[in-house]
């Protein structure tokens, strides 16, 4: 049997696995996964990354075969992109950011709660279980492409954030079990972003922290932000590294960009105070998130369209449109990369 390590972020926005074969050498290459997942009802593709969310269709919502996977049957719900594309169509029935929900102290998170708010015919489940049904689809991939290494015999690390309470380090790893992990080991999302960039620089690390005794690292996540400090000192053997410090939880992160962008777009789209529905709102949000991916790209575009299609008889004629811009707020605000909005 092959062994690998296999790196799993599991995201509040996305997830992401990774591999390495450690029978390289020190020096073999960490491969990225590529996910299958449904695209749209019936169609199956791969993608970078798997979104984290979770579509609970109705019970003749979808035709038969539908939401079939390369390995069989979903297990009665959509995982991934096209959970994302249908919740912002019946938002009601999509669970989304579970991972901020795993970390909620104010909450039963082994409740099934989600979706919130949801009618009470939806089927809900808990931020424990969407947390294992998203890690049991990347199990499932992972399995499907690599027969001869069921990615329950490897050694898997799971990333969480460094302000986890030990209430949510424990369900993550209850969830991880659910999906038919035990062989896991947790590590803190800065602290591997400061492995990778050690990693990166292992035949000259004295040199790139030359002259540092603190080193910050900040992690902006999809639904909270980290911050670890590292103190940097030298020693015969090379730098000796040491945590000394790490943040208070802060539930903020790309999906609050996404709102504010969305909520401006409302203020600029709208008259007369009205307020979106919440189906156009969810779509509003998705459009957002989508602006602000495109544009914050290295080689993004300076613009980017967005409509959303308007409620009742008038569809074509009430179709609101904008755009986002990156340019124009970078001329404005030097070193800040939120793109301006202009409708």
């Amino acid at each position: 049997m092959s062994s690998y390590i296999i790196g799993i972020d599991l995201g509040t926005t996305n997830c992401a696995v990774a591999a390495v074969n450690p029978a390289q050498g020190a020096d073999s290459p960490v491969v990225d996964f590529a996910i299958p997942q449904l695209q749209r009802p019936g169609q199956v593709a791969n993608g970078p990354l798997l979104p984290s969310s979770l579509y609970i269709p109705g019970e003749h919502e979808l035709p038969p075969g539908a939401t079939r996977l390369p390995w069989g049957d979903s297990p009665g719900l959509i995982v991934g992109e096209c959970a994302r594309w249908q919740g912002a169509r019946v938002p009601g029935r999509w669970v989304n950011s579970a991972k901020s929900w795993l970390c909620h102290a104010g909450v039963d998170r082994s409740a099934p709660i989600l979706p919130w708010g949801a009618l009470s015919e939806v089927t809900k489940v808990s931020p424990v279980e969407a947390s294992a049904l998203l890690l049991a689809h990347l199990a499932a991939a992972w399995n499907f492409a690599h027969p001869e290494a069921p990615l329950a015999g490897q050694e898997v690390v799971i990333t969480i954030p460094a302000s986890f309470d030990e209430v949510a380090r424990t369900l993550t790893v209850n969830a991880a079990r659910q999906a038919g992990l035990d062989k896991l080991t947790l590590v803190e999302e800065p602290q591997a972003a400061f492995y990778d960039f050690i990693a990166r620089h292992r035949h000259e690390l004295a040199r790139a922290l030359a002259g540092a005794r603190l080193v910050l690292v900040v992690d902006v996540g999809g639904g909270t932000t980290d911050f670890t400090l590292i103190q940097a000192g030298a020693s015969t053997a090379g730098p000796s590294l040491r945590r000394i410090a790490v943040g208070n939880h802060l539930l903020l992160g790309g999906d609050n960009m996404d709102a504010a962008l969305a909520r401006l777009l409302e203020k600029r789209l709208l008259t007369g105070g009205r307020k979106l529905s919440a189906v156009q709102w969810t779509q509003l949000l998705q459009a957002s998130r989508a602006a602000k991916e495109a544009l914050l790209k290295a080689d993004g575009p300076g613009r980017h369209g967005i409509a959303l299609a308007a409620e009742g008889s008038r569809l074509l004629g009430g179709t609101l449109s904008g755009e986002l811009q990156r340019e124009r707020n970078r001329a404005a605000h030097p070193g800040r990369l939120l793109p301006f909005l202009r409708v």
